[in-house]
């Protein structure tokens, strides 16, 4: 009965394990998600506080003019406001968050199976010691 026991334990903590990559995977989606609304969005930046007309700007990835990468110089405020190291510290934020929710996801699974497979190779086992009896 003990080792019944300890089988259900270490299921229930590869069920969490499995769990804590589950919540890593979706975190790391939410940090991508974020990342493609700062590359793919327009926004709007206000030249001075309560300022009643903002000037529109393009996306940061899809823009046709220069606004990304030579707006200051012109007097084009978008240059300042979503700049490219915030997205990709976005980005690199999530690489290791990512890599962590794989490792304990497949840890968590693996662990499962394999407890399970031993379960069953153990019924197994007992069928044909019945059988031989």
């Amino acid at each position: 009965m003990r080792s019944r026991e300890y089988d259900l334990d270490f299921r229930d903590r590869a069920t969490r394990i499995r769990a804590w990559g589950i919540g890593l995977l979706a975190l790391a989606a939410l940090l991508w998600t974020w990342c493609v609304v700062l590359l793919l969005t327009p926004y709007e930046v206000e030249e001075e506080p309560g300022d009643r007309y903002p000037q529109e700007c393009e996306s940061r990835l899809l823009t046709e003019r220069g606004t990304a990468n030579e707006g200051l110089q012109r007097g084009d405020w978008c240059q300042n406001e979503r700049d490219w190291p915030e997205a990709l510290a976005v980005l690199g934020l999530s690489l290791p968050v990512s890599v962590a929710g794989v490792a304990l996801f497949t840890s968590g699974s693996v662990s499962s199976r394999m407890s399970a497979h031993a379960e069953a190779m153990r019924e197994l086992d007992k069928l044909a010691d019945a059988r031989k009896s």
